[in-house]
């Protein structure tokens, strides 16, 4: 059995030393126009850093007011200056069939910023990301090193 995996366009790794790093960073993927249609994937384990990172990116781009987990509501969708935003946490799910009874293939064909934590337990369900978050956190201090992957030509816009 042969599985399809899609190519990698171009590598990135940046070393997040604190949380400012982190801020930073989300700062400047706030401020690419591709951001707004990006279909984001976040890796790592728990307390590597995920959802603090769309924390930062949700509010670089505008959004107010308190930005919580999805973990137990599985997406938070947000509107901002007229595009649409959701962040999905998939921990929860045991089986990728969840993703699909949810509804989700809907939002996901639908125009605007897709923020995904845990996509593996979604399984093959999800399209292929423009952009995949590898966050590694150090065992000795704060500070992560991050594996960017741009799988599409939109991914691509984001790593500049």
């Amino acid at each position: 059995m042969t599985l399809d995996h899609p190519a990698i366009l171009e590598t990135r790794t940046v070393a997040w030393p604190d949380e400012l790093a982190c801020t930073r960073h989300a700062q400047a993927l706030a401020a690419q126009p591709a951001v707004w249609q990006a279909c984001i994937e976040l890796h790592g384990p728990l307390g590597a850093g995920k959802t603090t990172f769309v924390r930062h990116l949700l509010q670089a781009l505008g959004v107010t007011g308190r930005i919580k987990s999805p973990t137990y509501a599985v997406m938070e969708p947000y509107q901002i200056r007229g595009h649409d935003i959701s962040h999905f946490d998939f921990y929860r799910f045991s089986d990728p069939r969840e993703w699909l009874d949810a509804g989700f293939r809907d939002v996901f064909a639908s125009p605007g910023l897709k923020l995904v934590e845990w996509p593996a337990q979604a399984g093959a369900a999800l399209p292929t990301p423009d952009l995949r978050v590898h966050i590694h956190p150090h065992e000795l201090d704060e500070g992560r090193t991050v594996h960017l992957e741009a799988l599409t030509h939109l991914g691509l816009e984001l790593l500049k």
